[in-house]
């Protein structure tokens, strides 16, 4: 598998056709977020000036999301990872989070955060393999019971 990320705003084709698929599955890993969603990421936060969404091609197939948005002075936040179902544990996930750190690092910001609810033990895992420490809760995600940094600086 030979990746590339592009970006995209989220609210585009393809960007947005596999955005509906996570909210789908997000949906229903927690009754009741439709409703009350735990985050709300407009595309907006999610494009330039302060923030990027790329789009993981394996050829020209579409495999992959995620975006970062600004929280504060060199801070950003990573948003809305998203592996297609029959290109996991390929190492996608791993490599669009490398992707996403380093566009962060191109953004200016030093630190990035993101979190993760009960589900979602598979990013989890990989988080913490990728370098990420765990930390308070820094936002009011009431479905995320995991929040965690990592330092980008060399």
């Amino acid at each position: 598998m030979v990746l590339r990320f592009q970006p995209c705003r989220s609210d585009r084709s393809p960007a947005r056709e596999l955005l509906h698929e996570l909210n789908d599955l997000l949906d229903d890993q927690y009754p009741g977020r439709a409703r009350n969603p735990g985050s709300v990421t407009t595309p907006s936060e999610m494009a330039p000036p302060d923030g990027v969404f790329l789009v993981g091609y394996d050829g020209d197939r579409v495999v992959a999301i995620g975006g970062v948005r600004r929280l504060g002075d060199r801070l950003g936040e990573i948003k809305r990872m998203y592996v297609v179902p029959d290109a996991r544990s390929r190492g996608v996930g791993r490599a669009l989070l490398a992707a996403l750190e380093d566009a962060s690092r191109e953004l200016g910001y030093d630190r990035v955060r993101l979190d993760a609810g009960p589900a979602q033990q598979h990013s989890k895992s990989l988080f913490r393999r990728m370098g990420y420490r765990e930390i308070g809760r820094y936002n009011g995600n009431h479905i995320a019971d995991y929040f965690a940094e990592k330092d980008l600086r060399p």
